[in-house]
């Protein structure tokens, strides 16, 4: 992996496969890495006067979780990301850089201006850095993918000891972009780096692949999909705009099991959902929301009790 030197300060409108062109020589099955700071000065995504305040609102489509100066969001690329990538290092001051309107696209179009000039089939990463659930620190990933494999799947192999390897998928785009970072460094003015050695990942010159778009779990596949604080509002909010974070139905037996845990009630099965007496009907509705269920209320003969029933939602 190499990370060359010499790359001038890119601004709106510069041309990136020039740019790394004049530093580096390419070879079929090379593998470009660059930084989404770069593409998005060359896309012209720099905003002038601002502060991350000031634009995260048009780069979010929900937030996930605050933790006093720190406000997680999924952006509209689908990334989960602290303030949504924007950044406001490696820039003029009082300027702000957002990521790129479409990295996949931004991936495809470097892609194919380097085979235009050089004649040679690679792929390229866009990358950018990101924090991690459960770890400290942060690494780069990869925000946009052309013409590579942006995951592998093992599924179906064995180890050398004969055991099947049922859910291994290496997210080997991601695992370039954390290499890559190690050449690059985060001061060094060396926003592109070209991996060699990897042409088995790199697909065929007329096929981009599925982008890192692949790489980006659809809302409600993702076990964390709110903070821990914030999933505990929206539950006891209710609000039907927010079930999607929370995935699908879970099974009956799990809410059952959950409900006399938390409410000493016993739920009951009837057909299409269940049924429960309870004096809590507020916690009732919160933990059937967060597990993908809808309540209805009902009075029961017990003026304290109510009678809900449950159904799984309908999207």
């Amino acid at each position: 992996m190499t990370a060359p030197d010499g790359v001038p300060e890119v601004r709106a409108g510069d041309d990136l496969a020039g740019l790394l062109l004049d530093l580096a020589e390419l070879a079929d099955g090379d593998v470009v890495l660059v930084t989404s700071k770069v593409v998005s000065k060359a896309e012209g995504r720099v905003v002038p006067g601002a502060t991350r305040d000031d634009v995260l609102a048009d780069e979010t489509v929900r937030v996930v979780a605050r933790r006093g100066p720190t406000t997680i969001v999924r952006t509209r690329h689908g990334l989960t990301m602290a303030a949504a990538g924007i950044d406001a290092s490696n820039v003029e001051l009082g300027s702000v850089v957002l990521l790129p309107e479409d990295p996949d696209a931004s991936a495809r179009r470097l892609r194919s201006e380097l085979r235009a000039r050089t004649g040679r089939n690679v792929g390229v990463v866009v990358t950018d850095t990101a924090g991690r659930a459960w770890r400290e620190g942060q690494t780069d990933i990869a925000i946009g993918v052309a013409g590579l494999l942006v995951s592998e799947d093992h599924a179906g192999r064995v180890d050398a000891y004969g055991n099947p390897l049922a859910v291994t998928a290496p997210a080997v785009a991601d695992e370039l972009a954390g290499a890559a970072e190690l050449a690059q460094g985060k001061l060094g003015g060396r926003p592109f780096a070209v991996v060699r050695g990897r042409a088995d990942l790199v697909l065929a010159p007329d096929d981009d692949g599925p982008g890192a778009r692949a790489l980006v779990r659809p809302e409600g596949g993702d076990l964390f999909g709110y903070g821990a604080r914030e999933a505990v509002v929206r539950a006891l909010l209710g609000d039907s705009a927010d079930r999607a974070p929370f995935g699908a139905p879970a099974p009956a037996e799990e809410l059952a099991a959950v409900l006399a845990r938390v409410t000493a009630a016993e739920p009951t099965p009837e057909p299409g959902g269940l049924l429960v007496r309870t004096d809590r009907p507020e916690a009732v509705a919160a933990l059937a929301f967060a597990h993908g269920w809808q309540v209805e209320l009902e009075q029961a003969e017990v003026r304290s009790a109510v009678v809900a029933r449950l159904r799984p939602a309908v999207s």
